[in-house]
């Protein structure tokens, strides 16, 4: 059993389909996960589960693994507790969670962006590059930044969930990469497929950050570290070198222009 602990999640569930079976019924949604690179021993600290809730899923885990003969599945080393308690947030992963706000609102633009995209028109193709620099420089310079070259490196570089997300912003940047691409070729087919597979991608990946790793996180730091953090997500934003409302002016005027419907 020690082997399958210290096994990457997404290795297990493509050997033994189940298991994804198993933590979907429990509200972990690891099937799904782009990247997959998290130990079946993490799942239980970073999904804050219970220690009842631990015992009963990886009983049927083990049952799956081991069908023949009973295993004796050791408790999981908690450096937290993950008893169920009402979460919340330090002023710093909620700076954070306010950002993603902004950018949600442009992901709920892109299915009215591209309806009826004319590309060949010189508004149409505007409509496209406003959009790549709102994520370029807002989603990713501003907001993903703070992540990757401050929040974390209070972390294990080699923890699988650091390590999705840093897959994940990867993945998404290939994807914005591609659009420019396909824009300066006039292929609108993949416009389409690439925007809205970041659309796809961006929105599981918040959903991600909110509900998982940011409370796993503001559960491990420090106040001290809390603090820092505070200051240095702000020094960040003054040495930036552009004000974040430009993008909030953006997206209204997207907003305005379009006024989607929820998606």
């Amino acid at each position: 059993m020690e082997t399958y602990l210290n096994t990457g999640i997404k290795q297990i569930i493509d050997q033994f389909p189940e298991v994804g079976g198993i933590l979907d019924a429990h509200g972990i949604g690891c099937a799904p996960c782009s990247v997959g690179t998290c130990l079946l021993k993490d799942i239980i600290e970073i999904h804050h589960l219970g220690e009842d809730e631990e015992k009963v899923i990886m009983a049927k885990i083990a049952a799956v693994l081991f069908p023949d003969k009973p295993i004796q599945v050791p408790a999981m080393k908690r450096k937290i507790s993950t008893e169920p308690e009402k979460i919340s947030y330090s002023p710093a992963i909620k700076k954070l969670m306010d950002e993603h706000v902004l950018i949600k609102r442009y992901l709920n633009l892109i299915p009215a962006i591209l309806k009826n995209l004319d590309i060949e028109s010189k508004e149409g193709r505007q409509l496209i590059l406003d959009g790549v620099d709102f994520i370029r420089s807002y989603a990713d310079k501003y907001h993903h930044a703070k992540e990757e070259d401050i929040l974390f490196k209070y972390f294990d570089a080699d923890h699988g969930i650091i390590k999705a997300m840093l897959e994940e912003h990867k993945q998404a940047r290939n994807h914005v990469k591609a659009v420019l691409d396909a824009l300066e070729h006039r292929d609108l087919d993949t416009i389409a497929r690439r925007l809205t597979a970041y659309r796809d991608l961006l929105s599981a990946h918040i959903r991600k950050e909110d509900e998982i790793l940011y409370p796993w996180m503001d559960k491990n730091l420090s106040i001290k570290q809390v603090g820092e953090l505070f200051s240095r997500f702000h020094e960040a934003d003054r040495e930036i070198g552009y004000s974040p409302e430009k993008y909030q002016a953006l997206v209204e005027r997207f907003e305005e222009k379009l006024n989607p419907k929820e998606v």
